[in-house]
């Protein structure tokens, strides 16, 4: 089976395009990239484009940028109920420059590039973090560090390069906050608040399927602790990932079956919920040391 064709066994995949990977072996080739998501090599732009709408397809983006060290780790894609749309739809890369060590944590500084080629996004590059020990990859609340967006028109790669290294000299903000906030601990009065914070940002105003206490679930030794940190990575890997199991109920509150919560793979969705766990837990930080 060439590359071209292959899917790699650990991406996550939706009937409606919409497709999650995380490479554990190294940077993601653009063989794979290509059957991953399509959206990120599509020749032309959506037909509901005007003529005013200059096309830079994203792989073309990406090749500079990886000619300059920067290489893809993991890929989002966002689905369509159109099948003609999906090669057109939103998609996320999150990159490493060659230079960037492994931080202490465990954790990968990256560059979270998103696109679109139907119009619903201009390039957008934010911080982010990679997390090892479970996978969770997160995006930096923007209060911490602003996204840089680049309009479809110009020297596209030159100006999102740019940006890349813009981003990349404030990545050590995001080690010396990651620090910070394992170095305090919050109450399980504070780690509750947390969860129901969570919550809202997760399902807004519907009612949660899950509790507080499964939010806050650990789901390995190394996660028991009650830093903001930890706190921080427990809610994000339950409520992103998905996997939480639940009971669903009627209207009558009799049991209808065992469930289980879903992974966000909406490529909207996952940005707003990653920023605004991340944001939740500057507050808690900030109200913590002035305290």
């Amino acid at each position: 089976m060439t590359t071209s064709t292959y899917i790699p066994r650990f991406a996550r995949a939706a009937k409606n395009g919409a497709i999650s990977y995380t490479s554990r072996n190294g940077a993601i080739e653009l063989d794979q990239l290509r059957t991953l998501a399509p959206s990120i090599f599509a020749e032309d732009a959506h037909a509901s484009r005007s003529e005013k709408y200059a096309h830079i397809p994203t792989s073309a983006v990406l090749e500079r940028l990886m000619s300059e060290g920067f290489r893809p780790f993991a890929v989002m894609q966002g689905g369509s109920r159109d099948a003609e749309k999906r090669a057109f739809t939103k998609h996320v890369l999150r990159l490493r420059h060659d230079s960037q060590e492994l931080q202490v944590g465990g954790t990968h500084n990256e560059i979270v590039l998103l696109n679109s080629h139907d119009g619903t996004s201009s390039y957008r590059l934010m911080a982010g973090v990679f997390r090892l020990v479970c996978g969770n990859g997160m995006i930096v609340a923007q209060s911490m560090i602003e996204d840089i967006r680049i309009a479809h028109k110009g020297d596209v790669a030159g100006m999102v390069l740019d940006g890349c290294i813009d981003i990349m000299e404030r990545l050590p903000e995001v080690s010396e906050s990651i620090k910070e906030m394992s170095a305090i601990t919050l109450s399980q009065a504070e780690q509750n608040a947390f969860a129901r914070a969570a919550l809202v940002a997760r399902y807004d105003d519907k009612e949660s399927p899950i509790r507080v206490d499964q939010v806050l679930a650990p789901r390995r030794r190394e996660d028991a602790e009650s830093n903001i940190w930890q706190v921080l990575n427990r809610t994000q890997e339950n409520l992103v990932r998905g996997g939480v199991n639940y009971i669903q109920t009627d209207e009558q509150g009799r049991r209808v079956a065992r469930r289980a919560t879903r992974e966000i793979r909406g490529v909207d969705q996952n940005t707003t919920v990653n920023r605004a766990l991340w944001t939740l837990a500057e507050e808690m930080k900030a109200i913590k040391q002035a305290g």
